[in-house]
């Protein structure tokens, strides 16, 4: 089997119909330091993509076909992910602040690196999804499953964590300071490297069978105005 051309937009900004007119010929794409900014790329099929050091911001790529692509150092602030299929994809060191991913396809997608403050993730499909080292503050994650999972240097910091499943977790630094957890479960979940501020004892049934240090004991019984001797 002949391997697959590559096309490569290079420090472009090309058009949806550039865009087009390669995928008509089958060809890899790959964009370096292109500007796609506010582009319709809705509904394309960019399979294998590559795309390093762009401009995505508030770019739709509503119902697109991204499966196995790869995002290397962009810029996609409010960018539209909604009901896009992105298994398998790679995003790192990406600023993907204000994104919207909801009904997208997640499965086994990985973020490394990566700002997501503000993102919103409703109704995902996301078995195998990763996160690593990334800033996920103020960002709409109801209803996920990380259960088992090791979360390494994520800031939950204020966001929506409604209904997630961290059982048996272990976090390895990171935050869920002021995080909201109503019907959050965490039975069995290592925090003892994790940022607990704002947490209060109200939600302990929450953390049953959880492991918590001393000095966040500590803590969360002084956020009671209690004194600890």
């Amino acid at each position: 089997m002949n391997a697959r051309q590559t096309t490569t937009f290079n420090r472009e900004a090309p058009t949806r119909a550039a865009i087009e007119s390669s995928l008509d010929l089958g060809h890899l794409l790959v964009f370096e330091d292109c500007d796609l900014s506010t582009t319709d790329l809705s509904r394309l099929d960019l399979q294998d993509a590559v795309f390093r050091n762009c401009q995505l911001l508030e770019t739709s790529l509503y119902a697109a076909k991204l499966a196995r692509t790869r995002w290397q150092r962009c810029r996609a602030g409010h960018a539209d992910f909604e009901s896009a299929d992105l298994v398998d994809a790679l995003f790192e060191s990406s600023d993907l602040n204000n994104s919207s991913w909801r009904r997208a396809r997640l499965a086994s997608c990985t973020f490394r690196s990566c700002k997501l403050t503000g993102a919103r993730f409703e109704e995902t499909s996301h078995l195998g999804l990763s996160f690593e080292d990334s800033l996920l503050v103020g960002a709409d994650l109801r209803r996920m499953s990380f259960r088992k999972a090791v979360l390494k240097e994520l800031d939950f910091a204020d966001a929506d964590l409604s209904g997630c499943d961290f059982r048996e977790a272990v976090f390895e630094g990171g935050s869920l300071r002021d995080a909201h957890i109503k019907d959050t479960r965490f039975e069995g979940a290592d925090l003892r490297e994790a940022d607990l501020g704002g947490l209060k004892l109200a939600n302990a049934k929450q953390f049953a069978g959880a492991t918590i240090s001393t000095r966040q004991a500590a803590e969360m019984v002084r956020s009671m105005g209690l004194n600890v001797a």
